[in-house]
Order: C-alpha cells, then sequence, then structure tokens
C-alpha cells in the first residue's frame, strides 16, 4: 500500500545511475580490471582443469579409418608404351639427320672439286640431269687470258651449230637420194660423238689451263686441238661417204638440185671458218703459253703426281703389288 502513499505531486527524485552496488564496487576496488578477468575458472570442486599440450595430442592415436594413397609407379603396360614411343622418336630423328646427310653429299657432289655449286650446262632445276662443270671467266680466268679463252668457247658452241646444220644438209641430200643415206648416219655420229667429246678434250683443258697456268692441261689442249683443226679441214673439203656437207659434196649435188647445193655450200662455208678461227687460236693460245714459264718437265711433274695421288691408280698398284707378293710366296712353297 506504500505504492498509494506516496504523493504523485511531488517533485521525482533524480535517479543516480552510477550508485548502483555493482558499479560502485568495481570503481572503488584496488585491482586492475583485467586482472580480475580469469580465463581458467575453477570447478565446483576447486581444481583448475587441464588442458592437454598439443604435442601429446598428437601422439595419441587417431580413431579415424585409414585411406589408401594410389600408388604413383606406372604399370607396365604404360612403361611399355612410353618406350616404344621413345624408340618411334629416336628412329624419327635418326632418319631425319640421315635424309639431311644425303642432301649434304649430293650437293657436295654436285660442286665438284671446286667446291662451289656447278652452273654449266645451264639447265632448269627440274630437269632430271645436274650441270656437270662450274665456269665462270671473270672470277676463275686472269684478266689477260678471258678475250682468249672466251674465243675458245665460242669455237666450241659455233662447231656444235656447224655440225647440226650439217646433220640437216646430209638429210636433205639423204631424201633427193637414197644412196646417200651412209653421209645422213655419219652426220648424225659426228654431232652425237664431236660435241660433248670437244668440250671435254679440248676446251675443259684450255681453260683449266688458262685458270692454273697448268702446263699439262697446255700440252693436253694442244694435242687434241691440232687434231680438232685437220678435222676441221677435212670436214670442209667435204670427201664423199664421209657424212660431211663440205666443198667436194656441195660442188657435186649444186648441179642436179640447187637447194640442196646451196644448204650443203652455206655449211661449207661454216666449216671453213671453223678451221681458219682454230688455226688462229691455236697461235695465239701457243704465244701465251710461252709468257706463263710452261715447260715440259713440269708437265712431266704435274703428270706424274696427279697419277700417283690419284685413288683408283693407287688401289690398282696395290692390288697388282699385293698379286705379285702371293704368287712369289706361292712359287717358293
Amino acid at each position: 500500500m506504500s505504492g498509494y502513499d506516496d504523493n504523485p505531486f511531488a517533485e521525482p527524485v533524480s535517479v543516480n545511475p552510477f550508485n548502483d552496488p555493482s558499479v560502485t564496487q568495481v570503481t572503488n576496488s584496488s585491482i586492475e580490471p583485467v586482472d580480475q578477468y580469469n580465463p581458467f575458472p575453477q570447478s565446483n570442486d576447486g581444481l583448475a582443469i587441464h588442458t592437454t599440450p598439443a604435442v601429446l595430442r598428437t601422439q595419441q592415436p587417431s580413431t579415424s579409418p585409414a585411406v589408401l594413397q594410389p600408388s604413383s609407379d606406372p604399370s607396365p603396360q604404360a612403361s611399355a608404351a612410353r618406350a616404344q614411343a621413345d624408340l618411334l622418336r629416336q628412329q624419327e630423328e635418326l632418319e631425319r639427320k640421315a635424309a639431311e646427310l644425303d642432301r649434304r653429299e649430293q650437293e657436295l657432289q654436285s660442286r665438284g672439286s671446286t667446291g662451289k655449286e656447278n652452273n654449266w650446262p645451264p639447265l632448269p632445276k627440274s630437269f632430271p640431269i645436274k650441270p656437270c662443270f662450274y665456269q665462270d671467266f671473270s672470277e676463275e680466268i686472269p684478266v689477260e687470258y678471258q678475250r682468249v679463252c672466251k674465243m675458245t668457247y665460242y669455237l666450241w658452241m659455233f662447231n656444235c651449230v656447224t655440225l647440226f646444220l650439217n646433220l640437216l644438209a646430209c638429210m636433205a641430200h639423204f631424201i633427193t637420194d637414197s644412196k646417200y643415206g651412209v653421209d645422213f648416219g655419219l652426220s648424225i655420229l659426228w654431232l652425237i660423238l664431236f660435241s660433248p667429246c670437244s668440250f671435254i678434250c679440248w676446251y675443259r683443258p684450255v681453260y683449266n689451263a688458262f685458270k692454273t697456268d697448268s702446263s699439262f692441261s697446255f700440252f693436253t689442249f694442244f694435242f687434241v686441238f691440232f687434231c680438232q683443226v685437220v678435222v676441221f679441214i677435212i670436214q670442209s673439203v667435204g670427201l664423199p661417204n664421209w657424212g660431211n656437207s663440205g666443198w667436194i659434196a656441195a660442188i657435186s649435188i649444186i648441179g642436179s638440185n640447187k637447194a640442196v647445193g646451196g644448204i650443203m655450200i652455206i655449211v661449207s662455208i661454216l666449216f671453213t671458218l671453223c678451221a681458219a678461227v682454230s688455226i688462229i687460236l691455236l697461235k695465239m693460245v701457243h704465244s701465251m703459253y710461252r709468257h706463263t714459264g710452261a715447260s715440259f718437265q713440269k708437265a712431266q711433274q704435274e703428270f706424274s703426281q696427279g697419277v700417283f695421288t690419284n685413288k683408283t691408280f693407287q688401289s690398282a698398284a696395290t692390288g697388282a703389288a699385293s698379286s705379285a707378293a702371293q704368287g712369289a710366296f706361292q712359287g717358293n712353297n
């Protein structure tokens, strides 16, 4: 009933929140507030709760079930497959290297002894036959010999054209009279035989002679080219049944067939020009040879050195010596 005795019209009593007993106890205490906090409260029996060290916990056996880890060792099938793949890769690498070596060997063989790629005859790269020689006047021939060397080369080409026209003239002569079939057959033979042989036997020797100042090449050229001059003279004369459209054959046919006779006269003039130019070139090369210091003794030395250093000659000499030694040994026994 005390609540009803209060005067409702009395002034309200001011309430101080700091007069609360719990607040005044903390503020009046001499202990720091942090020190009053105990993270390990005592149990009901007054004993502190002890924690198990982490080291001891790791030593306790685990009750979780063991999980089997997959083995990292490859299976025999995987090892065999890997080994087979390695062998195939090595085989492909060896085949690639072998193909590269074959290509380089063919390239070196095509370059020849000069170490440069052959450029004569000038054939297209797609052609199955490759060039056989390397030829460069400005690089390999001295300046004072280039003019004569080029004239020799032009004479060889002029001779090939003349032999081809000689074949056409003999064929026309054979068409008009079948008894001249021998001349037509021989004209084919002269074109096939003299064109490559003249290049190898007298043009290349004079080219090598001017390039290396070789006495042996000079003497080879003089001997073969002198025979070539004789052949040019015989071809220009035009003996019957020799396969040449020379002056004699042309004059004998011009009365019966002027067209064929005119063609043969043109060929006779070309053969005569070949003979005249060849005589002039022979004298020019000989005069240059006398100023080069070449001699017959040097030619003999070059020939002997070339023969004894030739692998074919060395193998033949070794075989002959071994055969002779075996024969002598068997005869003594």
